[in-house]
Parts: structure tokens; C-alpha cells; sequence
């Protein structure tokens, strides 16, 4: 499942870094202004008309397929059978974790029992 989850999110990566491109390419609706005043952008590879047609309907086809990878996405993410978060895996730790003695790193002094009632500190004065 996490290799899905990982090719979904490359091909999200590569279709919204074409899909930014190619908005960048497209002239706006004032570049016909300008190519009527002889600024030279009629004569780009694809025509003065062409550009828009091919462009925009390669726009439209990137578009829906991010849109299909991100529902997809959220599909295969919605669907984990593992819980992933922090709190879930650390209850599951904690009943595998046996109790121990409060004072287990100190030894105990030779003829002298301790009582968890003991205070470490000295008495007052």
C-alpha cells in the first residue's frame, strides 16, 4: 500500500509542475492587443491561434487527471488498516511494558529495608 501511496504522489508532483508550466505558457486575452501593434507575437511556433486550442485542451487534460491522482490519493489514505498515529503506538507499547520497582536503579543498603513510605530527603529541623 505505501508504494501506491508513493507512485501517487510522484505522478501528483510531475502533473502540477506540467500543469504550472503550461499556465505559464498560455498568453492572456490582451496578447492579441499587442500582436496587433506589430510586437511580434503572431509569429510564435504555434500561430497567433493555434497556441490556445492545443494549450488549453492539454491544460484541461493535466487538470483532470491531478484531480483524479488527488481523489485517489485520499482514497488510498483513507483506507490504512495500520493506525498511524503517535498515541495508537504508544498504548499499544505501554501494555507490553511490565511495572518496576520504584527505586530499582539504587541497591539497597547492606542491613537496612527500605519502604516505598521513605523519604530520600533528610528530616527537619
Amino acid at each position: 500500500m505505501e508504494n501506491i501511496n508513493s507512485i501517487l504522489l510522484i505522478v501528483q508532483v510531475l502533473l502540477s509542475i506540467s500543469l504550472i508550466g503550461l499556465i505559464l505558457i498560455q498568453h492572456g486575452k490582451g496578447a492579441d492587443a499587442g500582436a496587433a501593434f506589430g510586437s511580434g507575437a503572431s509569429a510564435t511556433v504555434f500561430g497567433a491561434r493555434g497556441s490556445g486550442n492545443f494549450l488549453s485542451k492539454m491544460t484541461t487534460v493535466i487538470a483532470v487527471l491531478f484531480f483524479i491522482v488527488c481523489l485517489s490519493l485520499a482514497y488510498v489514505s483513507s483506507n490504512r488498516a495500520t493506525p498511524d498515529s503517535v498515541t495508537g503506538s504508544v498504548t499499544a507499547q505501554e501494555e507490553m511494558v511490565e511495572p518496576t520497582q520504584e527505586n530499582a536503579d539504587m541497591p539497597p543498603v547492606e542491613g537496612e529495608v527500605s519502604s516505598p513510605q521513605e523519604s530520600d530527603l533528610p528530616p527537619a529541623e
